[in-house]
């Protein structure tokens, strides 16, 4: 049995968001449902929306949830909350109070992170759940379509999905009408007399490598039917959606646990429930060994710059931050030394992995580097359209940035692409310092 009702749960959540508001936070309503584990399970599976289209990866992914959970290999998330205007989050039922109090103060500063960060700027959280909903019934609507079915789709989705996030990582970065551009580069080759643009083609295609190579495809892949362009317009729309989370994952979930302590400690909780909430408050900003914790060092990072700067200076980081640029800022040496932190390396030479920097005074800035260089979608290649070429050939590039592609997986992405353009498919990156194509 349960050791609450919904009437203490709305009690205290009228208590939250007073305290939250007494914070200076903004953010949407948020909409809590009462959901079982294997609800949450399937919630997981398929990234907490729950208009989500049909993909055999969803639910290859909440059978290994599910078994990990049945195994006793993993437990389910405290909470979790979709970037939606109301924003929706889920409360197990076989949770505890203690646990239902830290998820909602945790969510209240998920969705003030949602509202203010600049990252999230253009998710249109107000119409995100109805763009979803209505991707869905699409790809539905052409599964069951006699003259296409389940296969056809999952085979461009399947293709899609390996390159989804060969898109702009960044809300500033957008794709410059290309009618515009060309007519940019006129002016540039008329006023030019330095001989500079001498050889420029002003008809290449693209006239600047492409970043959006989903985007690029859609639109220039004069085989693709209407259906197939619908699909790859849906999965690059649904990616830009995402690109902020990756993008601000240790920032995000730092401040939602930065925000659920000072409002837990201000609710002056019942002592077993405050004995709880320290137990639970602790699991999640827990280190953990090898690994980066994102909530640990966010948390860290954020108790940190209020410690010296305040917390409005907090409340800025939060605005105009990504976790690349949050690290950067404010990472230093004293901080890096706190958390203990180290790179290590892997070596052929004896197949094992070694410690290459500690936390030092002439070694952090390598540590933050390397840091950086690994989270969110900086782990992910960035591969960027080239050109097309007169007889349809698609000329790709992988901008290398000293980390050498996987040619096994590069391989398998590269037939992938190959099922999403007809026209033949080259393909350049660097390998121990070779060029090599695919």
């Amino acid at each position: 049995m349960a050791d609450w009702s919904m009437n203490e749960l709305q009690g205290w959540d009228k208590k939250i968001c007073t305290l939250g508001q007494g914070l200076g936070l903004d953010w949407y309503p948020i909409e809590y449902e009462i959901c079982d584990y294997k609800e949450m399970i399937g919630h997981m599976a398929y990234t907490g929306l729950p208009t989500h289209y049909r993909h055999w990866s969803f639910g290859k992914s909440f059978d290994r949830i599910q078994t990990e959970y049945n195994l006793g290999m993993s437990g389910l998330p405290y909470e979790m909350i979709i970037n939606s205007n109301p924003s929706i989050s889920y409360l197990m039922t076989e949770n505890p109070m203690p646990t239902h109090l830290l998820t909602m103060a945790h969510c209240v500063g998920h969705s003030d992170f949602f509202k203010n960060n600049r990252m999230f700027a253009e998710t249109d959280a107000d119409h995100a759940l109805d763009r979803f909903k209505s991707a869905g019934k699409r790809i539905k609507k052409y599964m069951e379509d006699p003259n296409i079915g389940v296969e056809k789709v999952e085979r461009i989705l399947d293709a899609c999905h390996t390159v989804r996030f060969q898109i702009p990582r960044s809300p500033g970065i957008k794709r410059r009408d290309p009618k515009k551009l060309k007519e940019y580069y006129q002016k540039l080759i008329l006023n030019d007399n330095t001989g500079w643009y001498d050889n420029f083609n002003i008809n290449k295609i693209p006239l600047e490598p492409d970043q959006n190579l989903l985007k690029f495809i859609a639109e220039h892949n004069r085989f693709l039917e209407n259906w197939e362009k619908d699909i790859i317009n849906i999965v690059e729309r649904e990616s830009k959606y995402f690109v902020p989370q990756a993008a601000t994952k240790i920032m995000n979930e730092g401040w939602a646990c930065f925000i659920h302590e000072k409002i837990i400690k201000a609710l002056r909780l019942p002592d077993e429930y405050h004995i709880s909430f320290i137990r639970l408050h602790n699991q999640v900003v827990r280190a953990h060994l090898g690994r980066i914790n994102p909530y640990h060092l966010g948390f860290k990072m954020f108790k940190y710059i209020e410690e010296k700067h305040g917390f409005e200076e907090c409340m800025r980081a939060r605005e105009t931050h990504n976790d690349e640029t949050f690290i950067k800022t404010y990472l230093n040496y004293d901080l890096c030394k706190e958390l203990n932190l180290f790179s290590y390396s892997f070596h052929k030479s004896d197949g094992y992995d070694r410690i290459t920097e500690v936390s030092a005074e002439d070694a952090w800035r390598t540590i933050r580097d390397e840091l950086i260089t690994n989270i969110g979608l900086n782990s992910v290649p960035v591969v960027v359209v080239e050109e097309l070429l007169t007889d349809g050939t698609l000329v790709l590039r992988h901008e290398h940035d000293g980390r050498d592609l996987e040619l096994t997986e590069a391989n398998k992405v590269f037939e992938h692409i190959n099922e999403l353009w007809e026209g033949g498919v080259r393909f350049t990156t660097i390998i121990e310092e070779e060029v090599w194509e695919f």
